[in-house]
């Protein structure tokens, strides 16, 4: 269950309001929070019949805080820079789909747990916000947010859980099958994945 309530934090903290603003990080990731809480806590959006508008709100404000692009870059790791363009335009989209599936689905068994923030730090256009998630046992899991500062907005693009890094995590996968297979290869099993999904 920790999985899930894990998931769910991620999907929960990377949603955003229409506009942007460039205060401090930790405002930022606060505004975000509360934007998704909103979907999630209209009634309107509850019901099974509205399940996919609850989800394509959920999509857009996500598709707006999370730098994909700059995630999905650090994920394939040294294996961006022997990408071409169309090469890298492709992995973003099936790297964005893939967190989606992954995370922005599992939004609805948020389950009430509560954020607290604890600060964060700046280091130019760097910032990592410190926070944790009190679950409703009332045990705390400590949660680490890397953003960055892309024009006058603070953009999410990595969340470290208990020590373990979405982009670390994902670049492991990557490599191993790039290294024992081919790009190609991780390129065929992502496709192969969304069809399932939409299937």
């Amino acid at each position: 269950m920790r999985s899930v309530r894990i998931f769910s934090t991620i999907a929960l903290v990377i949603g955003v309001l229409g506009s942007a603003w460039a205060g401090p990080p930790t405002d930022t990731l606060r505004e975000y929070t509360d934007a998704v809480q909103k979907v999630l806590d209209d009634p309107a959006l509850k019901t099974e019949d509205r399940r996919h508008e609850r989800r394509a709100a959920v999509r857009k404000l996500a598709a707006e805080a999370f730098d994909v692009q700059e995630t999905a870059r650090r994920a394939l790791g040294p294996h961006w820079q022997q990408r071409t363009p169309a090469e890298r335009e492709e992995f973003v989209q099936l790297f964005a789909d893939l967190l989606e599936r992954s995370y922005i689905s599992k939004v609805e068994l948020y389950g009430g747990e509560k954020i607290q923030y604890l600060g964060d730090t700046i280091e130019g256009e760097q910032a990592r916000v410190q926070t944790k998630l009190v679950t409703k046992g009332g045990s705390d899991i400590p949660i680490e947010y890397r953003m960055h500062r892309k024009g006058d907005r603070w953009l999410v693009y990595d969340v470290i859980i208990e020590g373990v890094s979405l982009i670390a995590n994902y670049r492991t996968q990557f490599n191993k099958i790039i290294q024992t297979a081919s790009y190609q290869e991780l390129v065929k099993k992502m496709k192969a994945k969304q069809e399932e999904t939409l299937q």
